[in-house]
């Protein structure tokens, strides 16, 4: 594998890393995936514990996702897709449709999350421009918001980390306080709190809802801010004030759709129906690049008119509508219903969380363990009592996810959280195996 490390260093710039960190941590070099396990040069096995970020749903190498691509290789690869169309896309926005939130009803193609996050903030500007709110030109997010790297993606989230040093170039976006319930300044538990943190949102969009076009949230988890849950109850609140004041409501579903919170959407969590919802990740199964932005008619409608009127949203991206793309979501969604996998799911989950439990009971420095679906996360804190977290620069979890990978486990950490977002697929061997590496990785840490 040493030689293939070498002709990666000298030319490949991966994503999210400093690069000198590879020179004492060098690249993994995979040759081939099967179910939950990666398999290296040298044939070490690692087992996927974050779905090779968050993608992976039914396992590397998934017979039926590789069939399905290979007979729509052998028919159509790609076609312009404004004007034309093909079987694969409208099969794929019937099944999307048929089950996402009611009162989404139509369907654009993008290439991944931070595109299809694009086209939502893009969409509900001209949207009430076109009926006359023009005021209406300013997005509000969350803090700790994450919703993707482009720059107005990168301008609704509100990690520092990826975004601080690029504010200069970032959108104006009304930033409001966020859901926090570890350290919930209320002193409220999650699970039977009256969402009194709601009330800075009520607060910053009665005071500026005139300027206000959307709301982006990604429903139920905030992923990249550490895997922080929060109650359905603040979303049924979100949705009542964007109508209230006229505010298109964004989900972001990137990372937490396709059952992944235990329900085929996080917002079915909350019985609500978005404006605007994103998702991609999950909707090829880990297979290829694509991303759809779903709207509903009111949106929709303001943007069908007369060529003339210039209403039209001319927006688009080379390889739109990918028919290889939509033959994988769509056998991805018949998986879904042919194999039960959300009930599956809930059955794997519950087991997750016993194990994670049994293996928290004596481990140090645990602040919290939480969990939604197949998503569960161990903060680790400095100070249990005051939940004082680590300094950064320790970079706790990253020296625990080093640890974890020679011990066979990719469990990439986000700060000081160890999280377990693994392929549907495991089964309840690879789950205790993936926990006791989690286990014995954190002890070895902190030994």
């Amino acid at each position: 594998m040493r030689n293939f490390q070498k002709r990666d260093l000298k030319y490949i710039w991966h994503p999210c890393s400093q690069m000198k960190d590879y020179e004492t941590f060098l690249p993994i070099v995979i040759k081939r995936g099967e179910g939950v396990f990666l398999e290296d040069m040298d044939g070490k096995k690692y087992l996927d514990a974050v779905s090779s970020w968050w993608v992976n749903l039914f396992g590397h190498s998934n017979q039926r996702i590789n069939d399905a691509l290979y007979t729509q290789a052998n028919k159509l690869e790609h076609v312009i897709f404004s004007n034309f169309s093909h079987e694969p896309a409208i099969a794929l926005a019937e099944k999307i449709i048929g089950v996402s939130p009611k009162g989404l009803s139509k369907v654009f193609f993008g290439d991944n999350g931070s595109s299809a996050v694009e086209i939502a903030l893009k969409l509900s500007f001209q949207y009430h421009q076109q009926i006359g709110k023009t005021k209406k030109t300013k997005f509000a997010a969350l803090t700790d918001a994450y919703h993707g790297e482009t720059i107005g993606a990168l301008s609704v989230g509100g990690v520092d980390l990826y975004n601080k040093i690029y504010k200069p170039l970032l959108l104006d976006v009304t930033r409001v306080q966020g859901p926090d319930c570890f350290r919930c300044a209320y002193g409220r538990n999650r699970d039977d709190c009256s969402v009194e943190c709601f009330q800075h949102m009520e607060k910053t969009i009665e005071e500026q809802h005139e300027g206000i076009t959307a709301m982006i949230i990604e429903p139920m988890v905030q992923a990249a801010a550490g895997m922080k849950i929060y109650p359905a109850e603040y979303l049924k609140k979100l949705r009542k004030l964007c109508d209230k004041y006229d505010i298109n409501l964004i989900a972001d579903e990137i990372a937490v759709g396709f059952g992944r919170t235990g329900e085929m959407f996080a917002c079915n969590h909350a019985g609500i129906s978005p404006d605007i919802m994103c998702v991609s990740k999950g909707l090829t199964a880990g297979y290829l690049p694509l991303s759809l932005t779903m709207m509903s008619d009111k949106i929709y409608d303001a943007f069908y008119d007369d060529y003339p009127t210039m209403k039209a949203f001319l927006h688009s991206h080379s390889y739109s509508g990918n028919p290889l793309g939509c033959a994988v979501a769509v056998e991805t969604l018949k998986i879904f219903e042919e194999e039960n996998i959300i009930e599956k799911n809930k059955v794997k989950s519950k087991l997750l969380k016993i194990k994670v439990q049994e293996m928290i009971e004596d481990l140090p420095y645990v602040g919290e363990f939480r969990q939604i679906g197949m998503i569960g996360a161990i903060e680790l804190v400095k100070d249990q009592t005051t939940k004082e977290e680590f300094d950064w620069r320790r970079r706790v979890g990253y020296e625990i996810y080093k640890i974890a990978v020679q011990k066979g486990v990719l469990l990439r950490a986000l700060g000081n959280i160890i999280y377990f977002m693994p392929p549907y697929v495991i089964n309840d061997d690879e789950i205790q195996l993936m926990i006791k590496v989690a286990r014995d990785s954190i002890l070895a840490y902190f030994s």
